[in-house]
């Protein structure tokens, strides 16, 4: 499977919420056919969300989708998700997560690995470059969100 063009996608949400004046990080949600079901980006800024990082802004724009939908389904993300993201997915039953860097942050990694979840990184140099271009430019937004993204 090529992930390049659901990653092209979470990077596109990523660009919008920068645009919006936004945390860059996207997702979508990627059914067993191949069609995109979701997107998302971080509204930390937009809606002054703690909540609403990338991949928990995607799995509430699904809204209600039949369990055997997120059994079969892939969430791509900009970035490696965190506790609260990787719980979610876990808790829906998502057995593939794809994300574009993690140099950044790892923090859900193994929890998700340890309960089964298929974990790719791709480290992609765009995911990468694109926060990283943020967190200099920002790093009091970035820090007052902890970074655990």
């Amino acid at each position: 499977m090529s992930h390049e063009r659901y990653l092209d996608a979470a990077l596109e949400q990523a660009r919008l919420g920068q645009a919006e004046g936004g945390i860059p990080i996207g997702a979508v949600l990627v059914g067993q056919d191949g069609a995109i079901l979701a997107h998302g980006r971080n509204r930390y800024v937009q809606d002054g969300s703690v909540i609403h990082h990338a991949e928990m802004n995607c799995l509430e724009n699904a809204g209600h989708l039949p369990a055997e939908v997120y059994r079969g389904a892939t969430l791509y993300t900009t970035l490696s998700p965190c506790f609260m993201c990787a719980g979610a997915a876990l808790l829906l039953g998502i057995p593939r997560v794809v994300a574009g860097e993690n140099r950044t942050v790892a923090m859900g990694e193994a929890f998700l690995r340890a309960h089964g979840v298929e974990l790719t990184v791709l480290d992609d140099a765009r995911c990468y470059t694109l926060l990283q271009e943020y967190i200099r430019a920002h790093p009091d937004i970035w820090n007052a969100d902890k970074g655990d993204h």
